[in-house]
């Protein structure tokens, strides 16, 4: 297990290296000259041309490819052009943020979707069966910033029920004040990250409930599970610890996509939202052509991709000790 996981960490180092060349190439090819942003429409050539010079910016390709290369094996993701700070620290200043997100509308997505998608399965093709599913493709079809208006709209403006924008205090601080007497703090929190976090999770809760219901239909036709209802054992048990439990494997791959997906959306979420992660740095960044700043996104966002992946292929083995990891 050890060396599975050494091994899995390694190939970050390749990984890492992939996604600067593929980023550094998509950054030469976008229009727009951060210098010029930087000084604005009054700027004049010469002083356009000398910031670019100050910048690097004039080198060749290959050699501010060089120089970053070089800066990111001392752990230096170089200085952002507009913020005049170092990317890691902004970097480190936005990312609880967007993983606090994330992670709450992966478990609602996670929640929402096991529990339809048994329901769906137990009572294949009555009413409930089609509301589920019909409720399945409406989730999927759905862009997120739409709904994110709609429910930004609905509960924030018309019903004034949660804020619209802005974040509370972090999760994980709002419960240490919860259990030292300030409840205030965890509700406070858990109002600004209710729409955003649900806008995020419909979509994939979708994925996952269709998901779901397709691999318990194949268990509960299994020889063991006619076994186990032949035993005497009680329906709740029967789907809980025989079926549920084996239909989780081909779950928890789509789980971990689905994790990378909400980084994703989680750029037009926060957007909408006014949430202060990674996401609305991403689009500032791209909006004022901050390359460093970019480079250092994308490269962080792979990272945590691919850890999360490394967590699933562990949680297999923990699900199914059949299971071996080499």
């Amino acid at each position: 297990m050890i060396a599975y996981i050494i091994r899995r960490l390694l190939l970050l180092i390749p990984l890492a290296i992939g996604m600067v060349v593929v980023t550094f190439a998509l950054l030469l090819i976008i229009p727009g000259d951060p210098a010029s942003v930087l000084l604005g429409q009054e700027a004049t050539p010469e002083a356009i041309a000398t910031l670019r010079a100050n910048l690097g910016l004039d080198d060749p390709w290959y050699i501010r490819l060089w120089y970053y290369f070089a800066a990111l094996a001392h752990g230096d993701m170089g200085q952002s052009i507009f913020q005049n700070e170092a990317v890691s620290t902004i970097i480190a200043g936005r990312l609880a943020a967007t993983i606090e997100l994330a992670v709450v509308s992966l478990l609602l997505a996670t929640i929402i979707g096991l529990v339809l998608g048994v329901i769906s399965a137990i009572w294949q093709g009555s009413i409930i069966d089609t509301a589920t599913m019909l409720l399945a493709q409406l989730g999927v079809s759905m862009p997120v910033y739409w709904l994110g208006l709609l429910l930004m709209l609905l509960f924030a403006v018309n019903l004034g029920w949660l804020p619209a924008i802005g974040r509370g205090e972090p999760l994980l601080d709002a419960l240490a004040a919860a259990f030292s007497g300030r409840p205030e703090v965890l509700v406070k929190s858990l109002s600004h990250i209710a729409l955003p976090a649900f806008a995020l999770a419909v979509n994939s809760a979708a994925i996952i409930s269709r998901l779901v219901r397709t691999s318990m239909l194949e268990i509960l036709r299994e020889d063991f599970i006619r076994t186990a209802y032949a035993k005497g054992l009680r329906r709740p048990r029967v789907i809980v610890r025989h079926a549920l439990r084996n239909a989780l494997l081909p779950v928890l791959s789509v789980i971990g996509l689905r994790f990378g997906a909400l980084l994703g959306g989680a750029v037009l979420t926060e957007t909408i939202f006014a949430w202060p992660g990674l996401g609305q740095l991403t689009i500032s960044a791209i909006s004022q052509r901050d390359l460093p700043l970019i480079q250092g996104i994308v490269l962080t966002f792979a990272i945590i991709f691919a850890l999360v992946n490394l967590v699933v292929d562990l949680l297999y083995a923990a699900v199914d000790p059949r299971i071996r990891l080499g």
